[in-house]
């Protein structure tokens, strides 16, 4: 291995190490225990139960959902560029009103929540969801952004307040899930980045 390609493979390992810092951080405690106690040190889960106060079942539980939380952090960007591919897909067909595309990148049972002042609704259905779509396609003006991992949308006013947050789940290519913020006292609680 020659120097560069040495230095290359630190990067990549203290970027990984940092990815692994950052997901574990965002783990509730008792998930970052016992995943880490199990995982890293091979302790029973029966012991780490004991320190938790909980079942042996239940630590496996909680070290099972961190397991599946930093896998799910762990995918690789080509994984994150094809989601963002079909989210630009499914924003492109929204904002010119094209319904058969719509339907294209929906997945059948789509979820579609948004959060608005006089409440939260949720529609589910793709034929249901594309009929609605003109909230996201409006969005498609806003900037791309990552939220928890996930492809998102926000659109500011001209005076840089926010106006609507999309976040968009992704799976097989089809959009299972969208969440739609509108209400601004929640966008004014979210720690949303600067307007570009």
């Amino acid at each position: 291995m020659n120097a560069d390609a040495g230095a290359d493979v630190a990067l990549v390992g203290d970027s990984v190490g940092l990815a692994l810092l950052t997901v574990l951080g965002s783990l509730r405690p008792d998930e970052r225990l016992a995943f880490v106690l199990h995982d890293v040190f091979a302790v029973p889960f029966a012991e780490i139960g004991t320190i938790l106060g909980k079942s042996a079942d239940a630590t496996k539980m909680l070290a099972s959902r961190a397991r599946r939380k930093i896998q799910a952090a762990q995918q690789p960007a080509s994984a994150g560029r094809q989601q963002r591919e079909v989210v630009q897909a499914f924003l492109a067909a929204a904002r010119d009103g094209r319904f058969e595309q719509l339907l294209q990148v929906l997945h059948p049972e789509v979820k579609f929540t948004v959060h608005t002042p006089n409440g939260t609704f949720v529609t589910l259905g793709a034929t249901e969801v594309a009929t609605r779509a003109r909230v996201a396609g409006s969005a498609a003006r806003g900037h791309a952004a990552t939220v928890n991992g996930r492809p998102g949308v926000i659109s500011w006013s001209e005076d840089d307040t926010p106006l609507s947050l999309l976040v968009f789940t992704v799976a097989d290519g089809h959009i299972t899930e969208i969440t739609a913020v509108v209400d601004p006292a929640k966008l004014a609680l979210m720690d949303l980045p600067d307007p570009v």
